[in-house]
């Protein structure tokens, strides 16, 4: 299974006030994000590299990033991966990479109209754009600023993906949350799990489906509860969700939020509108 990423921890997070740290605020400084467009050596991903070039995207995630104060650079960056569809945090050079492969993958599976359950092309492709970088870049803070993380690492990322997903406001929780449940919901359709899938270090496609439409109904219960009506989540599940959406936005501002720079991010209040189109089609 692919790993998914922004993890944008400064969504919804600008009247916190942040508590007194272990950390030396000297060393934590915002605006520190570089990114890098690799040239493909693969010709059939020189359209996908000048379309995020021509978008802006890596810059987009750069500006949203810049209230993020951490202890050094964090580089985003978008390359070839000699066919591998995939993306990754590296620790030993804090780098973030997300593969042509797997934006190709990402485009590739956009269905051609809307579906029967209300997703659009554009739903389909801007969902688990922002969300693989929201993912990676989960694991790059948890590196970076030391955040403790009980349980299984993929699952946290998946949790903080989620949860600043839906601080994008109604519309653009819905959007980008219905994009990455149908990018789930493909690959459950499409992939038979094997044991050995049980043993990888990321949650089955169908599970991470009911996590992310769960957070999403614990969220906001009135925005998401038709998933609950027509039987994509079921009620079983969603009597819990409002705790489960709690418990992480409990650890989000304990533990993220104060090293979120509340000048930077109070000096840019169009930061959410600029990410959301960040994957638009042409």
């Amino acid at each position: 299974m692919k790993k998914i990423a922004l993890s944008l921890f400064v969504f919804g997070v600008a009247s916190i006030s942040a508590p007194v740290l272990a950390a030396q605020p000297s060393v934590l400084k915002g605006d520190r994000i570089k990114i890098d467009y690799v040239q493909p050596t693969n010709p059939e991903h020189q359209a996908i590299y000048e379309l995020v070039k021509e978008r802006q995207a890596l810059e987009r995630f750069r500006d949203y990033l810049r209230p993020m104060r951490l202890p050094g650079p964090l580089l985003l960056r978008i390359a070839g991966c000699d066919g591998d569809s995939n993306a990754w945090y590296e620790e030993s050079d804090h780098s973030v990479t997300v593969c042509y492969e797997y934006l190709a993958d990402i485009q590739a599976n956009v269905p051609k109209e809307t579906t029967p359950a209300g997703v659009t092309p554009e739903d389909a492709l801007i969902g688990p754009t922002i969300e693989v970088f929201l993912h990676e870049i989960g694991h790059a803070v948890f590196s970076m600023l030391k955040v403790p993380v009980l349980g299984r690492e993929e699952d946290a990322a998946d949790q903080i993906a989620a949860y600043f997903l839906l601080q994008l406001g109604k519309e653009g929780a819905r959007k980008t949350v219905v994009g990455v449940a149908y990018m789930y919901g493909h690959e459950m359709q499409s992939k038979s799990p094997g044991l050995k899938q049980f043993a990888d270090v990321h949650g089955l496609p169908a599970q991470r489906f009911y996590n992310l439409l769960c957070m999403a109904y614990g969220a906001d219960a009135e925005s998401f509860g038709d998933m609950v009506q027509a039987g994509y989540l079921p009620e079983s599940r969603a009597e819990w969700c409002h705790d489960e959406y709690k418990q992480v936005d409990y650890a989000v501002h304990k533990l993220i939020a104060p090293y979120v720079d509340q000048k930077l991010l109070k000096s840019d209040p169009t930061r959410k509108k600029k990410l959301l189109k960040q994957a638009d089609q042409p």
